[in-house]
């Protein structure tokens, strides 16, 4: 019987690939600190953690520094820190495609999300990770299926930290019931003692700002309008003063203002008796629970500890009257109760348009007919009536011109849907979708040629119908092909989805059409179809309305395919 020859896929001739680039990442270094560096020598500070990265990263020729980021003053606990998050916006952005840290301590203490980023996170956003003292590198690591090994020394950190915790924790309160000051920083109006900063002592250009407040406060003057005159006469908040001395580094405090919240808890801190007054907050870290504030009865206060600023008997007398307020005010509340409430269907969409902020919506009752009515107002100029022009819209009448917008918006669509759908049938765009699928059907059969190809290679080089190397030669050869074939089908069809998500699939139609039964205004329909409102000093409403790309989109396809509209 006559041997059957084989089909030999046939040699072709390859060339050498090209040497790819070396690759250069952009590397940001990040440093951190548990406590607000005091910049002593010799212990783990910020300056020592910024030499040692910087030094690593320009003595490596595959790097380039592109930034430093510094949460000086925060846990490793957890990953809420503002620089940190700022890092990985810069990371999502593609800005920063590598992170160096001193060590996997100074990154996170918290052995599952510090596993989560190495593990899943920075592998996904194509990330390196270095700890420089611990020698790891993502880049290097070896890697099980379980993972890579450094995970358990975060373990360890994290045992340690809560081992750090709960030992301190006795500590600390032995010293709140001595009297002794254990906070990062003195109230406002006091200061740490510089021969001992388990003491505080006034703080002399502040104590008489705290003793003007409480006297107009006890003279009868509001909460509003003790703030208005402390901005108007530019004296720093609280939160601002910290800013400015240095002891706080948000830059979110550097232009606070006082508002009524900030004149309140200066009228009721007991502290300017003379008292130390601590432990209304816990870290909760070593019982494995978040930060957690405590009743009041719990409270640490040890009585005269330090200079008073105000009198027992004004601050007696201010926080009767604040009693009296809060009476008087849930009688208020209670008042008109029988009103009810409406929802607020806008909230997060109305803002003002001076200073950015969004809108407060306030409620009001007409006192002679007993209507309720809602308003939007404007909290800058509420806080400071010099920082923002006063903002004063009625609810009923910003719905009212938000539902006429957007019945002319889901009038338009439905126009437009039709000449699309009308444009779709056309012999034009029925070619159009027939080369696409044409197309789609030839990339397809090449992909098929070329995975069965690849297939047959190992049967013919076992049966030794050709040598190694040009099984190696070819099978390279076809890997290419395939790779090819399967992005140029992916390419038609992405095209395919977008000249249909370009027309009877364009979102603002779908999202229009959602709505074209309706017959008011509703929260779905504010939400999908508005971005954002803004009201201006003039009662000017401008309207930013949502699929603007996709709506200028299905405009210039109509109008190229000669289609008239008109918007």
């Amino acid at each position: 019987m006559a041997r059957t020859k084989r089909k030999v896929n046939p040699v072709l001739p390859v060339t050498a690939p090209a040497e790819k680039p070396k690759r250069v990442y952009q590397a940001g270094g990040y440093v951190r600190l548990s406590v607000e560096d005091s910049g002593k020598p010799g212990a783990d500070t910020i300056i020592n953690q910024r030499e040692l990265i910087q030094s690593y990263i320009d003595s490596q020729p595959d790097m380039q520094f592109c930034g430093l980021y510094c949460d000086n003053g925060r846990t490793g606990t957890n990953f809420d820190r503002p620089e940190f998050e700022r890092l990985m916006e810069d990371v999502r952005s593609g800005k920063v495609d590598c992170i160096v840290v001193k060590d996997l301590s100074r990154f996170g203490r918290n052995y599952r999300e510090t596993g989560s980023y190495l593990e899943r996170i920075f592998p996904l956003l194509d990330v390196r990770f270095i700890a420089v003292n611990d020698n790891f590198d993502t880049l290097t690591a070896e890697r099980s299926q379980d993972g890579y090994i450094v995970p358990l020394k975060n373990i360890i950190n994290e045992v340690y930290s809560k081992d750090i915790s709960r030992k301190l924790l006795p500590v600390f309160a032995a010293k709140q019931q001595n009297g002794e000051f254990i906070g990062a920083w003195a109230i406002y109006g006091y200061q740490k003692c510089a021969d001992d900063h388990h003491r505080i002592e006034p703080d002399r250009s502040i104590a008489p700002i705290i003793r003007e407040i409480f006297q107009w406060r006890f003279s009868g003057m509001s909460y509003q309008n003790i703030a208005r005159r402390l901005n108007e006469r530019n004296i720093p908040s609280p939160a601002r003063y910290h800013y400015l001395k240095g002891t706080v580094k948000s830059e979110r405090y550097a232009s606070a203002v006082w508002n009524v919240c900030s004149v309140k808890n200066v009228l009721s801190s007991e502290v300017y008796l003379g008292h130390t007054v601590q432990g209304r907050k816990r870290s909760g870290f070593s019982e494995g629970r978040k930060p957690y504030r405590v009743p009041k009865s719990e409270w640490v206060i040890v009585r005269n500890t330090h200079e008073p600023l105000v009198d027992e008997e004004t601050f007696q007398a201010v926080q009767q009257m604040a009693e009296k307020a809060r009476a008087a005010y849930h009688e208020r509340q209670g008042k008109y109760d029988a009103l009810g409430t409406t929802p607020n269907m806008l909230r997060k969409l109305v803002y003002c348009a001076d200073c950015k902020r969004p809108l407060v919506r306030y409620k009001n009752v007409n006192g002679s007919t007993g209507r309720r009515y809602y308003v939007y107002i404007c909290q800058s100029h509420f806080n400071d009536p010099a920082s923002c022009p006063k903002k004063y819209f009625h609810e009923a009448k910003l719905i009212e011109i938000l539902w006429d917008t957007l019945q002319r918006e889901i009038a338009l669509a439905e126009n437009l849907d039709k000449r699309v759908r009308q444009y779709s049938k056309s012999p034009k765009a029925a070619s159009r979708e027939a080369a696409v699928k044409r197309e789609i059907a030839a990339a397809k059969q090449a992909l098929s040629r070329a995975e069965m190809l690849y297939d047959s290679l190992y049967q013919n080089y076992a049966g030794k119908l050709m040598s190694e190397r040009e099984y190696t030669e070819l099978k390279g050869q076809y890997r290419s092909d395939m790779e090819r074939a399967q992005a140029r089908l992916d390419e038609l069809e992405q095209r395919q989805k977008d000249e249909q998500r370009q027309t009877v699939e364009n979102p603002w139609l779908t999202a229009c059409g959602r709505f074209k039964e309706e017959q008011a205004l509703t929260q779905a329909m504010a939400h999908a179809l508005i971005e954002r409102v803004e009201i201006d000093a003039d009662d000017h409403v401008s309207i930013t309305l949502r699929y603007r790309d996709e709506y200028n989109a299905l405009l210039r396809l109509l109008a190229a395919e000669g289609e008239a509209v008109s918007a």
